[in-house]
Protein backbone atom coordinates (compact mmCIF):
# COMPACT_ATOMS: atom_id res chain seq x y z
CA UNK A 1 0.00 0.00 0.00
CA UNK A 2 1.36 3.45 -0.90
CA UNK A 3 2.25 5.63 2.07
CA UNK A 4 0.04 8.43 0.76
CA UNK A 5 -2.94 6.10 0.76
CA UNK A 6 -2.32 4.75 4.28
CA UNK A 7 -5.03 6.08 6.60
CA UNK A 8 -3.80 8.05 9.57
CA UNK A 9 -4.66 6.67 13.00
CA UNK A 10 -7.54 8.46 14.70
CA UNK A 11 -6.53 11.11 17.23
CA UNK A 12 -6.49 9.97 20.82
CA UNK A 13 -9.62 10.90 22.71
CA UNK A 14 -9.06 13.42 25.50
CA UNK A 15 -9.23 12.02 29.02
CA UNK A 16 -12.67 12.34 30.54
CA UNK A 17 -12.55 14.44 33.69
CA UNK A 18 -14.99 15.81 36.22
CA UNK A 19 -14.17 18.81 38.36
CA UNK A 20 -14.05 17.84 42.03
CA UNK A 21 -15.36 18.22 44.77
CA UNK A 22 -18.76 16.89 43.66
CA UNK A 23 -22.05 17.66 45.40
CA UNK A 24 -25.15 15.52 44.76
CA UNK A 25 -28.55 17.10 45.40
CA UNK A 26 -31.52 14.78 45.89
CA UNK A 27 -29.25 11.83 46.58
CA UNK A 28 -32.05 9.86 48.26
CA UNK A 29 -34.01 9.81 44.98
CA UNK A 30 -34.38 6.83 42.63
CA UNK A 31 -31.20 7.73 40.75
CA UNK A 32 -29.24 8.89 43.77
CA UNK A 33 -28.07 5.63 45.33
CA UNK A 34 -26.61 4.33 42.07
CA UNK A 35 -25.00 7.69 41.35
CA UNK A 36 -23.28 7.80 44.74
CA UNK A 37 -22.04 4.22 44.22
CA UNK A 38 -20.51 5.10 40.85
CA UNK A 39 -18.86 8.29 42.12
CA UNK A 40 -17.37 6.48 45.11
CA UNK A 41 -16.14 3.66 42.87
CA UNK A 42 -14.26 6.22 40.81
CA UNK A 43 -12.65 7.78 43.88
CA UNK A 44 -14.55 11.06 43.69
CA UNK A 45 -15.94 10.87 47.27
CA UNK A 46 -19.09 12.90 46.68
CA UNK A 47 -20.92 15.00 49.21
CA UNK A 48 -24.69 14.62 49.36
CA UNK A 49 -27.28 17.14 50.53
CA UNK A 50 -30.53 15.97 52.09
CA UNK A 51 -33.12 17.20 54.58
CA UNK A 52 -33.12 13.66 56.06
CA UNK A 53 -29.61 12.29 55.58
CA UNK A 54 -29.32 8.52 56.14
CA UNK A 55 -26.52 7.13 58.23
CA UNK A 56 -23.91 5.51 56.00
CA UNK A 57 -20.37 6.12 54.83
CA UNK A 58 -21.28 8.89 52.37
CA UNK A 59 -20.47 12.46 53.39
CA UNK A 60 -24.01 13.72 54.02
CA UNK A 61 -24.89 17.37 54.59
CA UNK A 62 -28.07 18.05 56.52
CA UNK A 63 -29.52 20.95 54.55
CA UNK A 64 -32.39 22.34 52.49
CA UNK A 65 -32.23 24.00 49.07
CA UNK A 66 -34.64 26.69 50.31
CA UNK A 67 -32.40 27.65 53.25
CA UNK A 68 -31.19 31.26 52.75
CA UNK A 69 -28.04 30.32 54.69
CA UNK A 70 -27.30 27.26 52.55
CA UNK A 71 -23.83 28.50 51.62
CA UNK A 72 -22.82 28.34 55.29
CA UNK A 73 -23.62 24.60 55.36
CA UNK A 74 -21.54 23.72 52.30
CA UNK A 75 -17.89 22.94 51.80
CA UNK A 76 -16.21 24.15 48.57
CA UNK A 77 -17.68 22.46 45.48
CA UNK A 78 -16.95 22.49 41.75
CA UNK A 79 -19.51 20.12 40.21
CA UNK A 80 -23.16 19.76 41.22
CA UNK A 81 -25.31 16.83 40.05
CA UNK A 82 -28.92 17.72 40.86
CA UNK A 83 -31.58 15.02 41.16
CA UNK A 84 -33.95 17.21 43.18
CA UNK A 85 -37.17 18.55 41.64
CA UNK A 86 -35.86 21.13 39.21
CA UNK A 87 -38.07 23.94 40.49
CA UNK A 88 -36.19 23.80 43.82
CA UNK A 89 -32.82 24.45 42.20
CA UNK A 90 -32.90 28.12 41.02
CA UNK A 91 -33.20 29.52 44.55
CA UNK A 92 -30.10 27.56 45.61
CA UNK A 93 -27.87 28.53 42.70
CA UNK A 94 -26.44 31.72 44.28
CA UNK A 95 -25.28 29.72 47.33
CA UNK A 96 -23.82 26.97 45.14
CA UNK A 97 -21.96 29.53 43.04
CA UNK A 98 -20.66 31.20 46.19
CA UNK A 99 -19.11 27.88 47.19
CA UNK A 100 -17.34 27.46 43.83
CA UNK A 101 -19.80 25.90 41.36
CA UNK A 102 -18.47 25.75 37.79
CA UNK A 103 -20.30 22.68 36.37
CA UNK A 104 -23.96 21.75 36.79
CA UNK A 105 -25.90 18.71 35.56
CA UNK A 106 -29.57 18.85 36.53
CA UNK A 107 -32.50 16.53 35.88
CA UNK A 108 -35.76 17.85 34.50
CA UNK A 109 -38.37 15.66 32.77
CA UNK A 110 -40.04 15.19 29.41
CA UNK A 111 -43.25 15.87 31.38
CA UNK A 112 -42.38 19.46 30.55
CA UNK A 113 -43.73 18.67 27.08
CA UNK A 114 -46.15 15.77 27.58
CA UNK A 115 -48.20 17.43 30.31
CA UNK A 116 -48.27 21.04 29.17
CA UNK A 117 -51.71 20.58 27.54
CA UNK A 118 -53.08 18.07 30.07
CA UNK A 119 -56.74 18.45 31.10
CA UNK A 120 -55.55 18.12 34.72
CA UNK A 121 -54.57 21.51 36.24
CA UNK A 122 -52.01 19.89 38.55
CA UNK A 123 -50.23 18.26 35.60
CA UNK A 124 -50.17 21.53 33.66
CA UNK A 125 -48.70 23.20 36.74
CA UNK A 126 -45.89 20.62 36.85
CA UNK A 127 -45.09 21.18 33.17
CA UNK A 128 -44.97 24.95 33.67
CA UNK A 129 -42.82 24.64 36.79
CA UNK A 130 -40.32 22.53 34.87
CA UNK A 131 -40.20 24.91 31.90
CA UNK A 132 -39.81 27.96 34.14
CA UNK A 133 -37.09 26.30 36.20
CA UNK A 134 -35.14 25.27 33.11
CA UNK A 135 -35.19 28.86 31.87
CA UNK A 136 -34.06 30.17 35.26
CA UNK A 137 -31.22 27.66 35.51
CA UNK A 138 -29.98 28.47 32.02
CA UNK A 139 -30.15 32.22 32.63
CA UNK A 140 -28.28 32.04 35.94
CA UNK A 141 -25.56 29.78 34.57
CA UNK A 142 -25.04 31.98 31.51
CA UNK A 143 -24.71 35.06 33.71
CA UNK A 144 -22.28 33.46 36.17
CA UNK A 145 -20.00 31.36 33.92
CA UNK A 146 -21.38 28.00 35.02
CA UNK A 147 -21.45 25.25 32.39
CA UNK A 148 -24.86 23.58 32.55
CA UNK A 149 -26.53 20.45 31.20
CA UNK A 150 -30.20 19.60 31.63
CA UNK A 151 -31.30 15.97 31.30
CA UNK A 152 -34.96 15.16 30.63
CA UNK A 153 -35.78 11.45 31.15
CA UNK A 154 -38.96 9.85 29.91
CA UNK A 155 -40.70 7.22 32.09
CA UNK A 156 -38.21 6.37 34.88
CA UNK A 157 -38.29 2.96 36.52
CA UNK A 158 -36.31 1.09 39.16
CA UNK A 159 -37.73 -2.30 40.02
CA UNK A 160 -39.68 -2.20 43.27
CA UNK A 161 -39.04 1.49 43.94
CA UNK A 162 -40.56 3.77 41.28
CA UNK A 163 -44.10 5.08 41.07
CA UNK A 164 -44.67 4.06 37.45
CA UNK A 165 -43.62 0.57 36.40
CA UNK A 166 -43.36 -0.76 39.95
CA UNK A 167 -46.80 0.59 40.81
CA UNK A 168 -48.23 -1.34 37.85
CA UNK A 169 -46.37 -4.43 39.05
CA UNK A 170 -47.93 -4.00 42.50
CA UNK A 171 -51.39 -3.84 40.92
CA UNK A 172 -50.68 -7.04 38.98
CA UNK A 173 -49.63 -8.80 42.19
CA UNK A 174 -52.76 -7.63 43.97
CA UNK A 175 -55.45 -7.98 41.33
CA UNK A 176 -53.88 -10.42 38.81
CA UNK A 177 -55.71 -8.67 35.93
CA UNK A 178 -54.65 -5.24 34.67
CA UNK A 179 -57.15 -3.12 32.70
CA UNK A 180 -56.17 -0.86 29.83
CA UNK A 181 -58.03 2.05 28.29
CA UNK A 182 -58.50 0.95 24.67
CA UNK A 183 -55.74 -1.07 23.04
CA UNK A 184 -52.91 0.70 24.87
CA UNK A 185 -51.28 1.52 21.54
CA UNK A 186 -49.52 4.68 22.70
CA UNK A 187 -45.73 4.46 22.41
CA UNK A 188 -43.44 4.57 25.44
CA UNK A 189 -39.67 4.61 26.09
CA UNK A 190 -39.10 3.49 29.71
CA UNK A 191 -35.65 4.37 31.03
CA UNK A 192 -33.85 2.70 33.94
CA UNK A 193 -32.63 4.77 36.90
CA UNK A 194 -29.22 3.07 36.80
CA UNK A 195 -28.69 4.20 33.21
CA UNK A 196 -29.62 7.75 34.20
CA UNK A 197 -27.00 7.74 36.95
CA UNK A 198 -24.39 6.82 34.35
CA UNK A 199 -25.72 9.58 32.09
CA UNK A 200 -25.25 12.23 34.78
CA UNK A 201 -21.58 11.33 35.15
CA UNK A 202 -20.98 11.04 31.41
CA UNK A 203 -22.63 14.40 30.73
CA UNK A 204 -20.61 16.11 33.47
CA UNK A 205 -17.43 14.88 31.80
CA UNK A 206 -18.42 15.85 28.27
CA UNK A 207 -17.37 19.17 26.78
CA UNK A 208 -19.92 18.66 24.01
CA UNK A 209 -22.73 18.49 26.60
CA UNK A 210 -21.99 21.92 28.06
CA UNK A 211 -24.84 24.42 27.86
CA UNK A 212 -27.26 21.95 26.29
CA UNK A 213 -30.45 20.07 27.22
CA UNK A 214 -31.12 16.44 26.26
CA UNK A 215 -34.12 14.14 26.20
CA UNK A 216 -33.13 10.72 27.58
CA UNK A 217 -35.16 7.69 26.55
CA UNK A 218 -34.87 3.96 27.11
CA UNK A 219 -33.25 1.57 24.70
CA UNK A 220 -36.41 0.75 22.78
CA UNK A 221 -39.78 2.20 21.84
CA UNK A 222 -42.73 -0.04 22.73
CA UNK A 223 -46.48 0.30 23.07
CA UNK A 224 -48.07 0.80 26.46
CA UNK A 225 -49.58 -2.67 26.11
CA UNK A 226 -46.18 -4.22 25.41
CA UNK A 227 -44.78 -2.39 28.43
CA UNK A 228 -47.49 -4.00 30.58
CA UNK A 229 -46.81 -7.43 29.05
CA UNK A 230 -43.10 -7.05 29.92
CA UNK A 231 -44.07 -6.24 33.51
CA UNK A 232 -45.98 -9.52 33.67
CA UNK A 233 -42.90 -11.27 32.26
CA UNK A 234 -40.73 -9.63 34.93
CA UNK A 235 -43.10 -11.05 37.54
CA UNK A 236 -43.00 -14.47 35.84
CA UNK A 237 -46.73 -14.35 35.20
CA UNK A 238 -48.83 -14.91 32.12
CA UNK A 239 -50.27 -11.57 30.94
CA UNK A 240 -53.90 -11.03 31.96
CA UNK A 241 -54.87 -7.74 30.35
CA UNK A 242 -58.44 -6.48 30.20
CA UNK A 243 -59.19 -4.10 27.32
CA UNK A 244 -61.87 -1.56 28.29
CA UNK A 245 -63.56 1.27 26.46
CA UNK A 246 -62.22 4.67 27.62
CA UNK A 247 -65.42 5.59 29.48
CA UNK A 248 -65.49 2.28 31.33
CA UNK A 249 -61.81 2.57 32.21
CA UNK A 250 -62.45 6.08 33.54
CA UNK A 251 -65.23 4.74 35.76
CA UNK A 252 -63.02 1.90 37.01
CA UNK A 253 -60.23 4.37 37.73
CA UNK A 254 -62.51 6.44 39.94
CA UNK A 255 -63.57 3.33 41.84
CA UNK A 256 -59.95 2.17 42.22
CA UNK A 257 -58.55 5.53 43.33
CA UNK A 258 -58.18 4.41 46.97
CA UNK A 259 -55.79 1.70 45.74
CA UNK A 260 -53.99 3.93 43.21
CA UNK A 261 -53.27 7.33 44.78
CA UNK A 262 -52.62 10.05 42.26
CA UNK A 263 -54.68 8.38 39.54
CA UNK A 264 -56.28 10.84 37.11
CA UNK A 265 -58.56 10.59 34.10
CA UNK A 266 -55.68 11.84 31.93
CA UNK A 267 -53.77 8.62 32.65
CA UNK A 268 -56.26 6.60 30.64
CA UNK A 269 -56.20 9.09 27.79
CA UNK A 270 -52.40 8.92 27.61
CA UNK A 271 -52.44 5.15 27.08
CA UNK A 272 -53.33 5.84 23.45
CA UNK A 273 -50.92 8.76 23.01
CA UNK A 274 -47.35 8.53 21.71
CA UNK A 275 -44.98 10.00 24.31
CA UNK A 276 -41.71 9.57 22.45
CA UNK A 277 -38.53 11.59 22.03
CA UNK A 278 -35.24 11.49 20.13
CA UNK A 279 -32.01 10.80 22.05
CA UNK A 280 -29.59 11.01 19.11
CA UNK A 281 -27.83 14.10 20.51
CA UNK A 282 -27.16 12.37 23.84
CA UNK A 283 -25.80 9.28 22.09
CA UNK A 284 -23.47 11.49 20.07
CA UNK A 285 -22.31 13.88 22.78
CA UNK A 286 -21.77 11.62 25.80
CA UNK A 287 -22.26 8.04 24.68
CA UNK A 288 -25.81 7.52 25.96
CA UNK A 289 -26.60 3.81 25.51
CA UNK A 290 -29.56 2.71 27.65
CA UNK A 291 -30.88 -0.81 28.16
CA UNK A 292 -34.04 -2.25 26.58
CA UNK A 293 -37.11 -2.63 28.75
CA UNK A 294 -36.99 -6.00 30.49
CA UNK A 295 -37.71 -5.35 34.19
CA UNK A 296 -37.17 -8.11 36.76
CA UNK A 297 -38.93 -8.11 40.11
Amino acid sequence: MDAENTPSPPPAAPAATMASPVLVLGATSLIGERLLERLNAEGLEPMALSRRPPSDDVCWIDGDLSDPNLADELSPIATVLSLSPLWLLPQALPALKERGLTRLVAFSSTSRFTKEASPEPAERAVAKALADAEAQVEAFCAAHSVAWTILRPTLIYLEGQDGNVSRLAALVRRFKVLPLSGEGAGLRQPVHAHDLAEAAIAAARSDAARDRAYNLVGGETITYRTMVERIYEGLRRRPAILTLTPWLFSLLLRLAKPFYPGATAAMGDRMSQNLTFDDADARRDFGWSPRDFHPTF
